[in-house]
């Protein structure tokens, strides 16, 4: 047995569930099921099916300590579908939305009467669906709970016309992963979960872009690549050959005009119109792909290990800065801040990088959002290649030879020069240093719900989470978006 897999076996031992756990979330997942089928018959609920989904389900894919239960709920599609006959597709939707937000309030949330189901509320994604907590204090159990409507529709159904509602397919991912991966596949994809989480490079919290590695996407890496040894082998490869379930070459998969712009394709079995993978940030693909060749190279546990992001020591960051941020509405979930950041960053790095005539500004600019939602703390932290520009800048006009622009250019910039073909005026500049920028931009365009608590150079940093997202851009990101 050589290093790789010896380090494989110990951490595998470590993150494996125990049997008492299996037997706890079984036990609940009972419960609830037992509930929601005893009141939707007296209410005269007609429901097709309801099984538990996710990695804790019937994928059984889970790692130690992750109790989160997802209870999905099937429902007729021809049912609804006839009680709002003549309505476009997104008309119908937007009906569908109603129904299920009715069947939450009405039925689910009433439903779940026991004791030990606490703080149930109604969240959305696509459609509302039902989150609560199952707490036993003296089992010490505190376990979240979400409660999911989708429509039952066949796999037939799902490949000729794609799924009604978001979660439509998940009851499909969860049979597609059961009945395909075995049990020593399903460990390698804890073992693949559990070195993206110890990357900080998993889900929707990934500190590298906007998305990590979900565990779909993990467990369809093994599914591709047989098991985890393959998968590491052939990472380096990922961003260049999609993988499908239906066997289409690259050029078919790449000239789908919705995957064209995807780093990494992963087509998921259930639906060939989509990729698993978008949503997977190239940043966290490049880090992983890094830290994987690091691994084969020197095994060893510490890159299954998950710690939090180091603090930056360093005060030498006099291109670096950063905006902090606090959140003051509980309501808004933390997915919601975190593309409103990125937004606002994508918006910031553009108007920084070019005058609003393209000429140069404040050179490359590179960024990085940052959250706890724990703590309700966000931050966006910035590299600005020049952070300090002159006073004045040559903005380019016209072409000469084009006389009717040239001419009106002239009358307004008396002092222009010409060059290259074309006339140039000397501009004098709104912001010679980004920080003043940055502050003008930000102030006017932060979304309500977040209070900025500072903004400054780098060395300026007031927060703990503020470091850690100095410490990823500087380590995590910078040296691997030329690679």
């Amino acid at each position: 047995m050589n290093s790789i897999e010896q380090v494989l076996r110990i951490v595998l031992e470590q993150i494996t569930p125990a049997p008492e756990e299996i037997y706890i979330v079984n036990e609940i997942v009972n419960v609830l099921t037992t509930l929601l089928k005893q009141s939707a018959s007296e209410m005269g609920i007609p429901i097709t099916n309801i099984e538990p989904q996710g990695s804790t389900g019937i994928k059984q894919t889970h790692l130690k300590n992750d109790f989160d239960i997802d209870i999905f709920v099937g429902l007729n599609h021809t049912s609804y579908k006839l009680k709002h006959p003549g309505l476009s597709k997104n008309k119908q939707k937007k009906e569908f939305k109603k129904d299920f937000l009715n069947l939450c309030n009405d039925w689910i949330l009433k439903s779940l009467s026991l004791k030990q189901i606490q703080n149930s509320n109604i969240l959305y994604a696509e459609h509302p669906y039902v989150n609560a907590r199952f707490v036993d204090k003296e089992k010490n159990l505190d376990i979240k709970l979400d409660v999911v409507l989708y429509f039952d529709l066949t796999l037939e159904y799902i490949r000729k016309h794609g799924p009604i509602t978001s979660v439509d397919r998940s009851p499909w991912h969860g049979r597609f992963v059961r009945d395909n991966l075995s049990r020593d596949q399903k460990n390698d994809v804890r073992l693949l979960k559990q070195f993206f989480k110890s990357n900080h490079c998993y889900g929707d919290k990934s500190a590298l872009g906007k998305g990590g590695f979900i565990g779909y996407s993990a467990e369809l890496l093994i599914y591709y690549y047989k098991n985890i040894i393959n998968v590491f082998n052939y990472f380096k490869e990922l961003n260049l050959k999609p993988l499908d379930y239906f066997n289409r070459d690259k050029t078919e998969i790449r000239a789908i005009h919705h995957f064209q712009n995807d780093c990494l394709i992963i087509i998921d079995p259930v639906d060939k119109n989509r990729n698993v993978a978008s949503a997977i940030s190239e940043r966290a693909y490049k880090y992983c792909r890094q830290r994987i060749k690091e691994f084969l190279n020197s095994p060893n546990e510490d890159f299954f290990t998950v710690q939090p992001i180091p603090e930056i020591k360093s005060l030498d960051l006099a291109n670096y800065f950063i905006i902090e941020c606090k959140n003051v509405d509980n309501n808004i979930h933390y997915t919601i801040n975190r593309d409103k950041l990125y937004s606002l960053a994508e918006s910031l790095k553009k108007n920084g990088e070019k005058e609003f005539s393209h000429e140069q500004r404040f050179g490359g600019i590179e960024f990085e959002v940052y959250f706890e939602s724990d703590i309700e703390e966000y931050n966006i932290v910035i590299y600005c290649e020049t952070p300090k520009i002159s006073s004045k800048y040559f903005r380019r006009g016209p072409l000469i030879q084009n006389i009717s622009h040239s001419m009106k250019f002239k009358q307004k910039n008396q002092n222009y020069i010409e060059k290259n073909g074309y006339l140039w005026v000397e501009t004098k500049r709104d912001f010679v240093e980004f920080l003043a920028f940055l502050k003008d931009f930000v102030e006017i365009r932060i979304p309500n719900n977040l209070k900025i608590t500072n903004i400054a150079i780098g060395a300026a940093v007031q927060t703990r989470s503020g470091r850690r997202a100095l410490y990823a851009l500087k380590n995590y990101v910078l040296p691997f978006l030329s690679i």
